[in-house]
């Protein structure tokens, strides 16, 4: 079986270098993590899913340090991240900046990163598009660092999370505790952090308008070339997804995203067999189930999360597609 075009993870030189300072030279990260001995050697690398899971895997084992995330996150300078990431550190304010991370992540990993703004809080959750394997603990800490890191360092102020949500099982350690300065959840259906929605409209001092026009285009033609490598109603789906929390997705909008008239867009759907009302259905569903299956937020928030008007009409809309109540979905899952 032939693997997805989009399952890349790029793995940059400043990887590399930042295992080599914590005492993990790249011919032993190699070896445990059973990959092709030269693979250090190219000025950018790129691995599937699973074998990135398996470098930080490896880098677990190797370094035998609970942390080892946080810290090779932590000390990594800025300057060195590539432009994907480095966008986000120019943006308006943390906001923006979470918003182009969210967005160009896919340039560096297939995981996909959603904010939900609900009340005082902001959730932001991460998922593997290309896998159902235990994401590493080091990996997620990785992801943890990069988005608190952001806020940090573009407003030159030590943001503290709400709280901090886990998949780990292990207890978390000292310098978990002392980095995120929050409460730690472990044992979680997924990998999130909730943050201060206030902090979100805090300002970035790097703020840099003039970069980000050039880094922009540039930035979002490669994120077609790797969209376009997936299915179209693939494509529609998560563009609907990201935007559905804000209101119902109006297929204008999406097209305007894809780069084509809303009628060609149409024509396109049509000729895949579905229509745009059926893909927003299908968003809906499968972004619900997974909120269920969380368990991190209410009935109530499912509802207006997913764009609906009230709780009664996601009811509706939940048994036509599943044949039971949301709730009663939940507890079975």
């Amino acid at each position: 079986m032939t693997r997805d075009a989009g399952d890349r993870c790029r793995l940059p030189q400043a990887f590399w270098r930042a295992a080599e300072r914590m005492g993990l030279p790249a011919p032993a990260l190699l070896r445990q993590a059973r990959l092709p001995a030269t693979l250090h050697v190219a000025p950018e690398t790129w691995l599937t899913t699973a074998q990135y899971f398996a470098l930080w895997r490896a880098v677990e084992t190797l370094s035998q340090d609970p942390a080892i995330g946080l810290r090779m996150t932590v000390e990594t300078d800025t300057s060195v991240h590539p432009p994907a990431t480095m966008s986000a550190f120019f943006a308006r304010d943390y906001r923006d900046g979470l918003h182009r991370l969210a967005r160009f992540k896919r340039l560096c990993t297939p995981e996909e990163l959603t904010a939900a703004e609900t009340g005082t809080e902001c959730r932001i959750a991460v998922r593997w598009l290309y896998t159902d394997d235990a994401e590493p603990d080091a990996a997620a800490d990785v992801t943890f660092a990069a988005i608190l890191e952001l806020g940090r360092r573009g407003t030159g102020r030590h943001l503290t999370p709400i709280q901090v949500e886990m998949t780990r099982t292990s207890p978390v350690t000292e310098a978990h505790r002392s980095y995120f300065d929050a409460p730690i959840q472990t044992g979680c259906a997924q990998n999130a952090l909730v943050l201060d929605r206030a902090d979100l409209d805090l300002p970035f001092a790097g703020y840099n308008p003039e970069l980000l026009a050039i880094l922009d285009p540039s930035l979002a033609a490669s994120l077609g070339e790797i969209e376009a490598q997936s299915s179209l109603p693939d494509q529609v789906k998560i563009l609907i997804k990201r935007r559905i929390a804000s209101g119902k997705p109006d297929i204008a909008e999406v097209a305007r995203e894809m780069g084509m008239s809303e009628r060609t867009l149409q024509r396109r759907i049509t000729e895949q067999g579905t229509s745009y009302r059926g893909l927003l259905d299908e968003a809906r569903r499968e972004l619900g189930r997974q909120l269920l299956s969380d368990g991190q937020n209410g009935i109530d928030e499912i509802a207006f999360l997913l764009g609906f008007q009230d709780t009664s009409s996601f009811y509706r809309a939940f048994r036509a597609w599943e044949g039971l109540t949301p709730a009663a979905w939940r507890d079975l899952h």
